[in-house]
């Protein structure tokens, strides 16, 4: 299971019942964060006879990597550079594919997202609640802008607008030449929530964003004004803690539909045009978000078991458990290939086809693989919490 740090109101929660329920809730949370759990332990890793061959091109050291917090903090890749930033503020630019280090800068800024290429700018949130955009040719500030609280989603980018979603509620839509502020849309936030790492997904000239009692909003890109909005996800159970329900993870997007999920929410496929529920698969979920194909889904569940569910339909086609509880990443897709990191550093490559594992290579002796592999012309890029900034190939 990889759910990030809850924000959870005792407030809410009265009788023996439902506190029980949010002790065990918290305590496995934090067990995910730590390195331990109260659950199913993680199963350990079998000998492998690999039928691919996993290859680390080039691979560097990033300033010290998530810093123990919970961030999101990824590679950002283009034609000729992967940049990378840890939790301190430290900058780096790499070739991408020797991987020689071309610029490094450190900054003051508390990294909590980030970075996100933007044209000649890499864009990163911050826990003190600034969007901040870098020139992306040597590093140096290029503006700051101070919104109203932690950025932990990664910022979005689309026709010179920015689209960036506060912890606290509010979907911003700025300026991305100057980081002005062109529109503002608050959500509402219930008292017992997630402390989400997913971000907005843009889908032409729509934002899409998930909140809680597993609503979904459409907002235009130019003026922050709702489209459409659509009960997705049906909160079931007694207490506050069994209806909490979350469709904030990163969305996928396939033609005129948009596929969702979220904690506890299943996956649903939206009609982009209107918000109507085309089909909904409430067995499974995935807090962080989905990868998929033209003829399938691929995600993560609560358990760390890899799912593979019909486009069409939300049927399951395969269920992969030989990872169970390692807290894998979002699947990420390369050739014929699923590639996923996991808590002991480990990138574990599987078959689109049936889920079998492939192959693995560690990647970080000491620190998990949180963030989703990036694959960029077939070469795989992670960088682990640790730190470690690394360029894959497979064969």
């Amino acid at each position: 299971m990889r759910l990030t740090l809850l924000l959870l109101s005792l407030g809410l929660l009265s009788g023996c019942a439902e506190f029980s329920a949010f002790k065990d809730l918290a305590e496995s949370v934090q067990g995910l964060i730590s390195g331990t759990d109260n659950a199913d332990p993680p199963n350990e890793l079998q000998p492998l006879e690999p039928k691919v061959k996993l290859t680390v091109l080039w691979d560097a050291t990033v300033g010290d990597g998530y810093d123990e917090q919970v961030v999101n903090l990824v590679p950002a890749v283009t034609e000729e550079r992967v940049y990378a930033a840890d939790r301190k503020g430290v900058v780096e630019a790499h070739n991408r594919l020797k991987g020689d280090k071309l610029w490094s800068v450190e900054t003051e800024f508390a990294f909590s997202s980030g970075p996100v290429a933007a044209g000649d700018k890499l864009l990163f949130g911050t826990s003190n609640g600034e969007l901040v955009a870098l020139n992306a040719l040597d590093g140096s500030l290029a503006w700051k802008t101070t919104l109203t609280s932690e950025i932990l989603a990664l910022p979005r980018v689309e026709n010179h607008t920015i689209v960036v979603r506060t912890s606290d509620g509010r979907v911003i839509g700025l300026d991305e030449p100057s980081g002005g502020t062109r529109w503002s849309y608050e959500r509402s936030i219930p008292p017992l929530s997630v402390r989400s790492l997913g971000s907005p997904t843009l889908a032409g000239d729509l934002v899409l964003d998930g909140f809680g009692g597993g609503k979904l909003a459409a907002l235009g890109i130019t003026d922050g004004k709702p489209a459409w909005e659509a009960v997705v996800a049906l909160p079931h159970g007694r207490s506050e803690v069994e209806r909490l329900v979350e469709l904030d993870a990163d969305a996928y997007i396939k033609g005129g539909t948009a596929y969702v999920t979220g904690y506890q929410a299943g996956v649903a496929a939206v009609d982009l045009h209107g918000g109507d529920v085309e089909w909904r698969q409430e067995q499974v979920y995935s807090s962080h978000g989905l990868a998929g194909d033209r003829r399938g889904l691929f995600l993560t569940d609560a358990n760390s078991d890899v799912w593979e569910l019909d486009i069409h339909s939300g049927n399951d086609l395969w269920k992969q458990t030989d990872l169970h509880m390692r807290r894998l990443t979002v699947p990420a897709l390369v050739k014929d290939y699923l590639v996923l990191g996991d808590f002991e550093g480990y990138l574990h490559a599987l078959s689109q086809d049936d889920g079998g594992l492939l192959g693995r290579v560690r990647l970080d002796d000491d620190q998990p693989i949180r963030a989703a592999p990036v694959v960029y012309d077939d070469i795989i890029y992670v960088y682990t919490a640790g730190g470690v900034l690394a360029a894959v190939a497979l064969e």
